[in-house]
């Protein structure tokens, strides 16, 4: 029986972790559940789940769900941390956001925790910090991403040294059709409408502006330890090869699999076992189309590379930037080309700071976030 902890318990990532929960009742026991602040669905959870911890980022929810169901729920700016380092439990999953779910994350492998990560920001903003800890404390990071985990799957048995190129596939996201004169008009509802996977608002924006295949690559620098320029983007549309490996001697290994989080979910879970079937039988009968991204129109996945090859700080204000555009986007603040642009003023302005500390970090989002609303303040009085 795997015990689990599960950080953002109500998102995306979080409700079909449970989803695979229920499937295995005998394999796997829900230990803590943590949400922000949807304590109608929290409640639902715990009701069915019986975790022995909860935990509630915003401190008046927390008291509202405490009187709910008359026991005790954790909150406050360290109650992630707090449940990181207790006993009872083995895997945490990260499938939360924000600086706190970082050192939560740091703090469960000192405390010699499996890590299913979920979160991009963990190694986007701290991928230096993050893999130092793994290796000095011998931890085990299983990615809980359908390219990550295809990518995991390609390796296995293979020689880091054989490697010739990570090929990190993506759909192109919902407007990867539009034209660069179209995606100046583009609206919310074109943005938000994935045609493959189900995701929340802020990973569907992400994936519209490729940004979010830019943080898989960060990702995968930082996971499987390859050089920058060994790493590939290609678009596949039918997002039926979730990722591939080239190997030194022209060999291209591919994981296949119906688009479904639950996969990667149950894998980082089950590892290094295979539990029955987590998603339908492949259909062969479909054609597999690729082609290269198209830096001109989306410009953040090379921002990415731009800001992976020089690292330090750089990834952590181009993350920031982002989070904070996005925001801005979807409450109707900005247009969908005001996002790159906005990142790119970010970046081109931003003082790197090489083998930053976890405390530089933090005032680098802070800061980020505000120069970033200044710059678009500052555009709109133009």
């Amino acid at each position: 029986m795997k015990k689990i902890a599960l950080m953002g318990s109500t998102g995306s990532v979080g409700t079909q972790t449970l989803d695979v929960v229920r499937k295995y009742p005998d394999k796997l026991h829900v230990f803590a559940l943590s949400a922000h602040k949807n304590i109608d669905l929290l409640y639902e959870q715990v009701q069915e789940f019986e975790p022995e911890v909860i935990g509630v980022a915003d401190e008046m929810n927390a008291e509202i769900l405490q009187k709910k169901i008359g026991r005790k729920v954790l909150t406050g700016s360290h109650m992630l941390q707090e449940i990181a380092v207790m006993d009872g439990y083995d895997t945490f999953i990260s499938a939360t956001v924000g600086l706190t779910i970082i050192r939560a994350t740091i703090d469960a492998i000192r405390a010699g925790k499996d890590i299913a990560l979920a979160n991009k920001e963990t190694l986007v903003s701290a991928g230096e910090i993050i893999m130092r800890e793994v290796k000095e404390h011998h931890a085990r990071i299983m990615p809980i991403d359908s390219e990550h985990s295809a990518l995991f799957q390609c390796l296995n048995g293979e020689q880091k040294k054989d490697i010739a190129s990570l090929i990190v596939t993506c759909s192109g996201g919902a407007l990867r059709d539009k034209t660069k004169e179209e995606l100046q008009y583009v609206t919310i509802a074109d943005a938000l409408g994935h045609k493959t996977w189900n995701m929340g608002q802020k990973i569907t924006i992400d994936s519209a502006t490729l940004m979010n295949k830019g943080f898989e690559v960060i990702e995968a620098m930082w996971l499987y330890d390859v050089d920058p320029k060994n790493i590939r983007v290609v678009i596949h549309p039918e997002s039926l090869i979730h990722s591939m490996i080239e190997y030194s001697d022209g060999s291209i290994m591919a994981q296949i699999s119906e688009p479904d989080m639950r996969l990667p979910i149950q894998y980082a879970l089950s590892y290094p076992e295979r539990w029955e079937r987590a998603v339908k039988s492949h259909n062969f009968d479909r054609a597999y189309t690729f082609s290269e991204p198209d830096l001109d129109r989306f410009p953040c996945l090379g921002y990415a590379f731009t800001a992976m090859e020089k690292g330090g700080t750089l990834p952590a204000a181009m993350n920031a930037a982002n989070d904070h555009m996005v925001g801005e986007f979807l409450a109707g603040n900005c247009t969908y080309v005001d996002i790159s642009r906005v990142i790119k003023m970010v970046m081109d302005t931003h003082d790197v700071i090489l083998a930053p500390t976890l405390d530089d970090i933090e005032q680098v989002i802070d800061d980020t976030t505000r120069i970033a609303q200044k710059f678009l303040y500052d555009s709109k009085k133009a």
